[in-house]
């Protein structure tokens, strides 16, 4: 192989991958939102940052001496 076959042969596969990660994030995005239409009515509002629940105040209850 000649040093200029290599170059495209190099461009090729980067152009491959990076259409195939495209791919794989589009179908993600697709089935995250297949799931949520799927649950019926509108999506919960999610929480941001730090909040005190459940699970948080057991986990300070076994860190009390």
């Amino acid at each position: 192989m000649n040093n200029e076959t290599k170059q495209n042969s190099r461009r090729k596969f980067l152009l491959n991958a990076g259409l195939g990660g495209a791919g794989v994030a589009a179908v993600a995005v697709a089935g995250r939102q297949a799931a949520t239409a799927t649950q019926g009515g509108e999506p919960a509002a999610r929480k941001r940052g730090y909040h005190v629940s459940e699970h948080i105040l057991k986990y300070y209850k076994t860190t009390q001496v």
